[in-house]
C-alpha cells in the first residue's frame, strides 16, 4: 500500500497490485470502484515581460490597470495550502509568512526543485508579487522537480490537507492536472466537505476542462488563464467546468534557487493562484459558513464580460478583488 485515505469523507488507499488483486477488489461488494493512477503534471510557458496581473484584478475597466489596490485585511487570518513541487520558504518576498510542511515524493528534498510551486504562492500572497500580501502559506509537496507525479500523491496530499487546516479560513491551491480521476474529484469534493475551498487551474490543452481533474470536479473552483488583452490565452483550457478567467499569461512571480529569485511564465498554473489569493481576501473580511457561499461571492463579483474571445460554454466572467 502506497498510501492510506482515512480523512474526512474519502476513504481509499493507493497501492501497486495484480490483475488478479485488482479483479478480486472490483468484485468486491464493499469496494465503490478501483481506477488505474494516471500521469498529474503542472503546466508553464516560459517567457520574460514583465508581470500585470495583480493591477488587472483590481480593476473593472483594463484602462485603469496602473495599481493594485487592495482590502487592508490582505487575507490575515487566512491559510492558502499550495498542493505542488513545494515552496522556497525562505524567499524575502514571503516575509515569514510561507511554510513547507510536508513531502509526499519520496528520495527528493522538501524543499521545491522545480519553481512552478513558488512561483503559484507567490502570486497567491507574495509581499510584493502577491494577491493576499498578509496570507499564511502553507507548502505540500506532491510533484517531484520534473513537475510529472501521481494522482495518488495528489490525494494524499488533499488529505493532508483536510487534517491540519482551519475550515472556512483555509483555501487550497492546485495548480496541476491529469485525465479524467473519480478519486481525484472525490478528494476535492471530501476537502469541500470539511469547509476548506478547492482552487484549481483549468488546464493548458485548449480543451475542455471537464475532461481534467481536478478541474472537472463539480466542487473544484476551476480557473482559465487571460491575456494582458483581456483575450482567453490560446493554451487555456474551457467550457462549462470554468467558473472565471484570469491573469495566466506572462506572470512573474518568485522562483526557486535564492531568496530573491524571479521568473515570468505561463499557464493556467499562473491563473489559479490569483483565485486563491482573491478567496483569502474575502475570507479575511466575511465569516463564511460553507465553500458554496465563498464560491458565489467570487462569481457575483467578477467583472463580467470583458474576455473578447472566450470559448463555446465558458462563462465570461473574470476575477475582481
Amino acid at each position: 500500500v502506497q498510501y492510506a485515505y482515512k480523512d474526512g469523507s474519502f476513504q481509499g488507499f493507493a497501492a501497486r497490485l495484480t490483475r488478479e488483486q485488482v479483479a478480486r477488489l472490483t468484485a468486491d461488494q464493499r469496494v465503490e470502484y478501483v481506477e488505474p493512477q494516471q500521469l498529474t503534471r503542472i503546466a508553464g510557458y516560459q517567457a520574460n515581460p514583465p508581470s500585470w496581473g495583480l493591477p488587472r484584478i483590481a480593476h473593472r475597466r483594463a484602462a485603469d490597470n496602473q495599481a493594485y489596490v487592495y482590502p487592508d485585511s490582505a487575507g490575515e487570518g487566512t491559510e492558502i495550502w499550495v498542493v505542488d513541487t513545494g515552496i522556497n520558504e525562505q524567499h524575502q518576498d514571503f516575509g515569514g509568512r510561507a511554510r513547507m510542511l510536508v513531502s509526499f515524493i519520496s528520495g527528493e528534498a522538501v524543499t521545491d526543485l522545480n519553481g512552478h510551486g513558488t512561483h503559484v504562492a507567490g502570486t497567491t500572497a507574495g509581499t510584493a508579487y502577491g494577491v493576499a500580501k498578509k496570507a499564511t502559506v502553507y507548502g505540500v509537496k506532491v510533484l517531484p522537480g520534473s513537475g510529472y507525479g501521481s494522482n495518488a500523491g495528489v490525494i494524499a496530499g488533499i488529505q493532508y490537507v483536510v487534517q491540519y487546516a482551519r475550515p472556512y479560513k483555509a483555501v487550497i491551491n492546485m495548480s496541476l492536472s491529469s485525465g479524467r480521476s473519480r478519486a481525484v474529484d472525490d478528494a476535492v469534493q471530501a476537502a469541500v466537505d470539511a469547509g476548506i475551498a478547492v482552487v484549481v487551474a483549468a488546464g493548458n490543452a485548449a480543451a475542455n476542462a471537464c475532461d481534467y481533474s481536478p478541474a472537472g470536479a463539480p466542487s473544484a473552483f476551476a480557473v482559465a488563464a487571460s491575456d494582458i488583452a483581456n483575450q482567453e490565452a490560446s493554451f487555456s483550457n474551457y467550457g462549462s467546468c470554468v467558473r472565471v478567467y484570469a491573469p495566466g499569461v506572462d506572470i512573474r512571480s518568485l522562483w526557486k534557487g535564492s531568496d530573491t529569485a524571479t521568473n515570468t511564465i505561463s499557464g493556467t498554473s499562473m491563473a489559479s493562484p490569483h483565485v486563491a489569493g482573491v478567496a483569502a481576501l474575502y475570507m479575511s473580511m466575511k465569516n463564511y459558513d460553507s465553500v458554496g457561499a465563498l464560491y458565489a461571492d467570487l462569481i457575483n463579483h467578477a467583472t463580467y464580460n470583458v474576455i473578447t474571445n472566450p470559448s463555446l460554454d465558458t462563462a465570461n466572467r473574470l476575477i475582481y478583488n
